[in-house]
C-alpha cells in the first residue's frame, strides 16, 4: 500500500517532466498524457482495492524525515482514510476524462504543451493535498494548486481580462495562505508532536480535557475557516470563481467545477476535530455556507455566460456542504461532493456544444428567439422573485448584477489600506527613508544598551521595516526592479529578525536565505536582460508579452518568482516553516507580521511576472502607448 501511495504521487510528476522535456509535437504530448494518466488510474484503483481489502483502515505512512533539529521535525508523511479515498477516486476519474477530452479539444492550440504541463502539475499538487498526513504537507500541495490555477486562468494570455482575473484569483489564494500558514504555526504551538491528521481525533476524545484553551481553539478554527472559505469561493470571497472561468473549458471543469473548488471542504473535513469542538465555530461555518447560498443563488440569475452560471451553481452547492459539515453530516458531504463534482464537470464540458446548438437554433428561426418561450420550459414553476413587489424585484436584480458588491467590500477592507500605506512609503524621499530607518535603529539600540534590555527586542523594528518593505512592493507598479528589491529586502529582514530572536537558529535562517537570495539575484539578472531595451518601463499598464518574445528568460523569471515566494521547489519553503516555528517558541507575536509579509510578497512578485511576460506580443494598446509617450515627454 505504501508503494502505491508513492506511485500515485510520482506518476503525474513523471508526466510533467516527460512533457517538459519533449518538443511541441502534439502526438507525443497526447501519448505521454494518455499513458501517464492511465497508469496513475491503475495505481489509484489498486491502492483503493488494497485499502478496502484491509478493512478501510486509517493508514499513515512516513516515508522519511526531510529535516529535524531540536524539537522541530518535518516528516514526509502520508495519510489515507475514507475522506482521502473518496477525493482520490474523484481525481482519477475526472482527470482521466479531462485528459482524453483535451487531446482533441485543444488540437492546434498554441499553448497545447503549456496546458498539459500545468494540468499535470495541478494533479500532482492535488494528490499531495489529499494524501498529506500533516498541515505542513498539505500546504505544499495547496501552493502547487494555487500556482496552477494562476497559470490556467491566464492561459489565453494575449487578452487582458484573463490575465487580470488570474491575478485576482491568486490574490485571494495568497490571502487564504495567511489562514493556513498561521494555522500550521498554531498546530505546532498547541499540539506539538500531535499535529498529524491521524492524531487529531485522539486529542479531543476527552471533552473534559481539551488539548488547548477555548480562545486558542477558536483562533485556529477561524484561521482554518478563512483558508477554506477563500479556496472554495465562500462568503465573502464568492466573486472570484466566475472570473476564473476565463481559462479553457476543460481547466474550468477540473478546477472550478469539480476538484479545486472543493478543497475548502476537504480542509474542513481533515480538521473537523479542531473546529467542531465548540458550537460557536460550527455556527460560523453554517452562517458562511448560508450566506453563500443566498448571494450565489441570486447572483447566478444575471450571469451573461453559461460558465458563469455554472460557477455560481457550484459555489451554491459548496455552501450547502458547509452547512452540512456544521450539522455533523460528514458522510452526506462526501456523497454530495461526488455528485456535484461529476455534474459540474459534465455541464462545463458540454457547455460549448449547448451554446453552439442554441446559436444554430436561433439562426434557423425567423422570429425572436427566447429560451424561456420554448416548450420544454413551459411547465417550470414561477420564480419566487416574480411574486415579490416590483421594487424588491428591481432591488434584487441590481444586487445580483453587482454580485453583492463583495469584491468592493473585500478590496476596501483588505487591500486598499495596505496600498495606501505602501504608497506613502514609496512617495517618501529615498534619503529620508534611509535616515528614518537609521535613526530608528540607533534609537532602539541606544535604549537597549542603556537599559540593559535583551537584544532580541531589536527584532521589533526590523519586523516593522519588513512589513513596510512588503507594502512598498505591493503598491509599486512602475518599476519591476523596485518591487523585486523590496521583496528581497523584506525576506532578508525576516531572517535577520528571527536570528535576533534566537541566535542559535542561524543555520535554519541560512536554509531560508539559501532559497531566497539565489532567487532574488537570478530575478535581478533576468529583469536586467528583459528590460534592457524596454521603452515602456514607466507605464504601469504595459503588458510586455515577453513569454512570447523572450521565452527562455521568461521561464527563468518564473522560476525565480517561485523561489522568492517560497514555493515547494526551494529551500525557502522549509525555511518559512522554520522561521514560524522559531517564532512560536520565542516570540509568538512575530508570526503575524512575517506571515503577512510572505503573503504580500507573493502577490507583488506574481504581478511583476504577469505584467512582463503576458499580453499581446505584436503591439501594446493605445492607452499604454499614450501613457508611455506622456512619460517620455515629461522626461525630456
Amino acid at each position: 500500500m505504501n508503494g502505491l501511495i508513492l506511485t500515485s504521487l510520482a506518476l503525474p510528476l513523471l508526466g510533467f517532466l516527460l512533457i517538459f522535456l519533449s518538443d511541441r509535437n502534439e502526438k507525443k504530448i497526447a501519448t505521454i498524457s494518455f499513458w501517464c494518466s492511465h497508469a496513475m488510474g491503475v495505481s489509484i484503483v489498486a491502492l483503493l482495492i488494497l485499502w478496502a481489502v484491509a478493512g478501510f483502515p486509517n493508514h499513515e505512512y512516513q516515508w522519511f524525515t526531510l529535516y529535524e533539529t531540536g524539537e522541530y521535525r518535518f516528516p514526509i508523511l502520508f495519510y489515507l482514510d475514507r475522506v482521502g479515498a473518496v477525493y482520490l477516486f474523484c481525481v482519477w476519474a475526472i482527470f482521466s476524462i479531462i485528459v482524453k477530452y483535451c487531446r482533441v479539444y485543444l488540437h492546434r492550440e498554441a499553448g497545447y504543451k503549456r496546458f498539459f504541463l500545468t494540468i499535470f502539475g495541478f494533479v500532482f499538487g492535488l494528490n499531495l493535498v489529499i494524501l498529506a498526513g500533516s498541515i505542513d504537507m498539505l500546504f505544499a500541495g495547496w501552493e502547487m494548486v494555487g500556482i496552477a490555477s494562476f497559470l490556467l486562468i491566464a492561459f489565453y494570455r494575449h487578452r487582458v481580462q484573463p490575465v487580470r482575473n488570474a491575478l485576482r484569483a491568486y490574490t485571494i489564494y495568497r490571502f487564504c495562505d495567511i489562514g493556513l500558514l498561521l494555522g500550521a504555526w498554531m498546530s505546532h504551538l498547541l499540539f506539538h508532536e500531535s499535529q498529524h491528521f491521524s492524531q487529531l481525533a485522539d486529542l479531543f476524545n476527552n471533552p473534559a480535557m481539551p488539548p488547548a484553551g477555548y480562545a486558542s481553539l477558536w483562533l485556529v478554527s477561524t484561521l482554518i475557516l478563512i483558508a477554506a472559505s477563500g479556496k472554495s469561493a465562500q462568503f465573502p470571497f464568492c466573486f472570484w470563481l466566475p472570473r476564473a472561468m476565463e481559462g479553457p473549458t476543460p481547466s474550468s471543469a477540473i478546477f472550478y467545477g469539480a476538484l479545486s473548488v472543493h478543497l475548502g471542504v476537504f480542509l474542513l473535513l481533515r480538521t473537523t476535530p479542531i473546529w467542531s469542538y465548540h458550537y460557536s465555530t460550527r455556527f460560523s461555518v453554517f452562517v458562511i455556507g448560508l450566506l453563500t447560498v443566498i448571494v450565489a443563488g441570486i447572483s447566478e440569475k444575471t450571469q451573461s455566460s453559461i460558465k458563469g452560471q455554472i460557477a455560481y451553481a457550484s459555489i451554491t452547492q459548496v455552501g450547502f456542504m458547509f452547512m452540512e459539515l456544521a450539522l455533523g453530516l460528514e458522510t452526506l458531504v462526501l456523497v454530495h461532493f461526488l455528485g456535484n463534482a461529476f455534474l459540474r464537470c459534465y455541464q462545463l464540458l458540454v457547455s460549448p456544444s449547448i451554446v453552439a446548438h442554441l446559436l444554430r437554433v436561433e439562426g434557423s428561426t425567423d422570429t425572436d428567439f427566447y429560451i424561456r418561450n420554448s416548450a420544454r420550459f413551459q411547465f417550470l414553476p414561477v420564480s419566487i422573485r416574480n411574486t415579490l413587489p416590483e421594487v424588491l424585484q428591481n432591488t434584487l436584480y441590481v444586487f445580483s448584477l453587482q454580485e453583492g458588491n463583495l469584491e468592493l467590500l473585500v478590496r476596501s477592507v483588505l487591500w486598499e489600506p495596505l496600498k495606501r500605506i505602501g504608497a506613502t512609503v514609496n512617495n517618501m524621499n529615498p534619503w529620508l527613508k534611509f535616515l528614518y530607518g537609521l535613526g530608528g535603529f540607533a534609537l532602539v539600540g541606544l535604549v537597549i544598551v542603556t537599559a540593559g534590555i535583551n537584544t532580541k527586542y531589536l527584532s521589533i523594528p526590523i519586523s516593522a521595516f519588513m512589513v513596510l518593505a512588503s507594502l512598498s512592493a505591493f503598491s509599486q507598479k512602475h518599476s519591476p526592479f523596485s518591487v523585486w528589491n523590496a521583496i528581497g529586502l523584506s525576506s532578508i529582514l525576516a531572517g535577520v529578525a528571527v536570528w535576533l530572536l534566537n541566535p542559535s537558529a542561524w543555520f535554519d535562517v541560512m536554509i531560508f536565505a539559501g532559497g531566497i537570495i539565489p532567487a532574488w539575484i537570478l530575478g535581478i539578472v533576468v529583469l536586467a536582460k528583459l528590460l534592457k531595451n524596454d521603452h515602456f518601463a514607466d507605464s504601469p499598464f504595459a503588458y510586455r508579452a515577453m513569454a512570447e518574445t523572450q521565452p527562455q528568460l521568461s521561464l527563468l523569471l518564473f522560476v525565480s518568482f517561485l523561489g522568492l515566494v517560497g514555493f515547494p521547489i526551494s529551500p525557502a519553503f522549509l525555511g518559512e516553516d522554520l522561521l514560524l516555528s522559531h517564532a512560536s517558541n520565542h516570540a509568538p507575536w512575530f508570526a503575524l507580521p512575517i506571515t503577512i509579509a510572505f503573503v504580500i510578497n507573493g502577490i507583488a512578485a506574481a504581478r511583476v511576472f504577469q505584467r512582463l511576460c503576458m499580453g499581446r506580443p505584436t503591439e501594446l494598446n493605445d492607452e499604454t502607448q499614450y501613457l508611455a509617450e506622456i512619460s517620455n515627454a515629461h522626461k525630456a
